[in-house]
């Protein structure tokens, strides 16, 4: 049996936690530079905050209805992330990290004799310990577990936020009920491609007519699909989702840059998150890619987007080494396109391979005095935090950002912990 655990409207949420004044309080968090709405709660979505849509553009909206408005605090939201996950194991050593406010847990092996009340457990564990409301959803397939989670947070006062798919007339029931652009993997060309030929539910996905139709279109991941739809488990956990296949640090400026010296800062430290990421999974890459933007909101078709790539003799994760090769590519789009107003960035480290499998060059190799500078710098920011060791041209912060909106990083910052009066 597999459960979905999902936080509801998690960055929402998390706001919430500190500043309980909001609870029942319609509530938006925006994306990076306050552009886009990226969490809603649920009265916001009430009174019909569309998701994604850039701030400036429903600004009148949001002082009409006074909505609450943050900036994304990343680094509150991972913390509280870490914390529901910890309690998780709690219930199971079998999990799977699905995103920053999804898990897949696996209960193989382990006697429960209501899911029901085990998820209603998990779900007043978690609110307690955190205060982050989530729903939990069990079937015997994950593509099933999804269903059953969205049909938790449909209808939370006949599930009370949990609900299990455990017989086969739930299954049936709950396919039938399911759209099929609501089914995990389905996306929109798919979905448009699946309504043209009558694929209206996921009951109709299993149809065993449209078999031969998907394994066409979808492939083998099609026919996966269906057998997890069916009832039959295909898909197990993920065991090493940690180890990424490729690493991107891509960001906009709060302000639109002409000269190198920004860009260098920027890419400069794109390029060390991007080492400190390779470092922390033990990993290696060889090719190093830099991207620079304009981006027009007003005039989209305007967009433009300038990269390179350089592969390098040996795989390395050294902040020096990536951050050197990465401002030469950007010198280089630089030259080749002076003038030009730059609103983006990004750096992106692929051909990753594992760090205990990297091979030496006799004519040409790292410098061996970076491995070792590497792990002091780590060592020390470990210790000390907010990457208080850096390399020369990089700025202070680390997310140069626009967040006119942001709160206290109330769980990872001793200057910003929240201060309690007693009387």
């Amino acid at each position: 049996m597999y459960a979905l655990v999902d936080c509801n409207n998690f960055y929402a949420s998390c706001e919430r936690v500190f500043q309980p004044e909001f609870n029942g309080k319609p509530v938006v968090v925006l994306s990076n530079n306050d552009g886009c709405i990226i969490s809603r709660s649920d009265e916001a979505k009430a009174l019909g905050v569309p998701m994604a849509a850039p701030e400036f553009k429903i600004r009148d909206m949001l002082k009409e209805h006074n909505i609450k408005v943050f900036s994304s605090n990343y680094a509150l939201y991972g913390d509280l992330s870490q914390r529901v996950m910890c309690i998780l194991e709690q219930f199971t050593p079998n999990i799977e990290i699905y995103s920053i406010d999804e898990a897949f847990l696996n209960f193989d092996g382990i006697d429960i004799p209501n899911y029901q009340e085990y998820g209603l457990q998990m779900k007043k564990r978690i609110l307690k310990w955190v205060s982050i409301p989530v729903c939990v959803g069990f079937a015997p397939t994950k593509a099933l577990s999804k269903i059953a989670n969205k049909i938790a947070r449909k209808f939370p006062e006949k599930t009370k936020g949990v609900y299990a798919i455990d017989s086969e007339e739930k299954r049936i029931k709950a396919l039938q009920w399911t759209k099929i652009e609501d089914v995990w993997g389905i996306g929109y060309r798919m979905k448009r491609k699946m309504k043209a030929r009558n694929i209206n539910t996921a009951l109709d996905f299993i149809d065993p007519k449209h078999e031969s139709w998907i394994k066409s279109q979808m492939g083998v991941t099609g026919l996966r699909l269906k057998s997890e739809l069916e009832g039959k488990s295909v898909l197990g956990l993920e065991e090493d989702k940690e180890t990424k296949k490729s690493i991107a640090i891509t960001r906009s400026f709060p302000k639109k840059i002409s000269d190198f010296d920004g860009l260098r800062e920027r890419v400069s430290t794109f390029a060390s998150v991007c080492a400190e990421k390779l470092y922390l999974q033990k990993s290696c890459c060889y090719t190093i890619t830099v991207m620079l933007g304009t981006m027009e909101h007003k005039t989209p078709s305007n967009k433009m987007y300038y990269h390179y790539s350089v592969t390098l003799p040996f795989a390395s994760n050294s902040a020096l080494t990536i951050s050197n090769t990465a401002v030469k590519i950007a010198e280089r789009l630089y030259e080749e396109n002076k003038g030009i107003l730059f609103k983006k960035a990004g750096v992106i480290v692929s051909q990753l391979i594992k760090q205990n499998q990297k091979q030496f060059h006799l004519f040409e190799d790292e410098n061996p005095k970076y491995l070792a500078l590497t792990e002091a710098i780590q060592g020390i920011n470990s210790k000390l935090g907010d990457r208080k060791v850096r390399l020369g041209p990089q700025d202070e912060k680390t997310w140069n950002m626009k967040q006119e909106k942001l709160s206290p990083k109330y769980t990872t910052r001793f200057d910003q912990i929240l201060k309690v009066k007693c009387q």
